[in-house]
């Protein structure tokens, strides 16, 4: 008898499993965070080129994140608010990567980039993490390991520096390469693998490139008011202040598809609804997305996602 029908998963770990989930809503109910359950099926899908979003038929799309459902609520003036649920994303398979995982995903109203990385800081010492520890620029991380500065660089630039490292895929890039993909390719196998092995570190300012619903920087709009969080080379939480501006949003979402087209994939339709509630008012917040799982499998000491989730998918 086949034993595909098993978890694969021990009792020990459901129990950490459990208790970890039930952490995380004890802190955000002490934050004054108010748990929402939004829906998993949207009619519309986030327009970042870097989301591959699944569709289901007619219904609409398997949402990747709350965001958009979120923001529609704290434009209701729902105040500070949280999602702890799953999320999918299509194609994702690896050691750090499922289609369907765990997120959390909190927006704090009246707060930006630095109090978001404080609530995350406090967050992970409750939960048995090590204290965050270094917090350094994305220009000067960039430029220490990959020898460019990602502010200055153009595509060719990138891509050559990308050869000489040996991390270039064989064959055109997507989309010709441009300085989106190029930076993104060398962060992920170049920088990312050098971070957070002292414990957790965070990565603040990246290039504004590609940010979609994320605020400029006002003291150089070349970068996003965006961070990231790296334990053991892994890539934690992802958080930012959040743009308000729905004129600029729509640009942006619009850009983005515009290179979902290039790219030669599919195009989800547009937000209407999130960016008529930006229209009508997103109060100034800050917002962070937590991968849930692999914040468990590096508590536990594992090295992939698939030993903490019940039922893991097989690529």
């Amino acid at each position: 008898m086949s034993d595909r029908w098993r978890s694969g998963i021990a009792r020990a770990t459901l129990t950490a499993r459990a208790r970890l989930l039930a952490d995380i809503r004890a802190f955000m109910a002490g934050q004054g965070l108010l748990e929402v359950d939004t829906p998993l099926l949207a009619a519309a899908a986030p327009s970042e080129r870097a989301l591959a979003c699944m569709a289901v038929g007619e219904d609409g799309y398997l949402v990747p994140s709350p965001e958009h459902a979120l923001k529609r609520l704290l434009a209701e003036g729902a105040g500070s608010l949280y999602q702890l649920g799953h999320v999918f994303r299509a194609g994702e398979f690896g050691r750090w990567h499922q289609p369907e995982f765990t997120m959390l995903e909190w927006y704090g109203v009246n707060e930006g980039m630095n109090e978001a990385i404080e609530r995350l800081d406090t967050l992970l010492a409750g939960l048995g993490a090590p204290p965050v520890g270094a917090r350094r620029r994305y220009r000067d991380v960039f430029s220490s390991l990959v020898g460019l500065d990602p502010l200055e660089a153009d595509a060719n630039a990138l891509r050559a520096q990308a050869r000489a490292l040996g991390v270039a895929p064989v064959g055109a890039a997507p989309a010709g390469g441009d300085r989106v993909f190029w930076l993104d390719l060398l962060m992920a196998t170049i920088v990312q693998p050098m971070l957070g092995h002292q414990g957790p570190e965070i990565v603040t300012h990246f290039p504004a490139d590609d940010a979609v619903l994320v605020a400029s920087d006002p003291r150089d709009p070349r970068c996003a008011l965006r961070f990231e969080c790296f334990w053991r080379g892994v890539e934690l939480a992802n958080g930012a202040s959040e743009l308000v501006d729905a004129r600029l949003a729509r640009e942006r979402m619009t850009r983005e598809q515009q290179a979902r087209v290039a790219q030669g994939g599919p195009v989800p339709p547009m937000d209407e609804d999130v960016l008529a509630a930006m229209t009508a008012g997103l109060p100034r917040c800050a917002g962070v997305a937590l991968g849930v799982d692999r914040l468990l499998a590096l508590l536990e000491n594992r090295n992939s996602i698939t030993a903490v989730l019940p039922f893991a998918r097989a690529d």
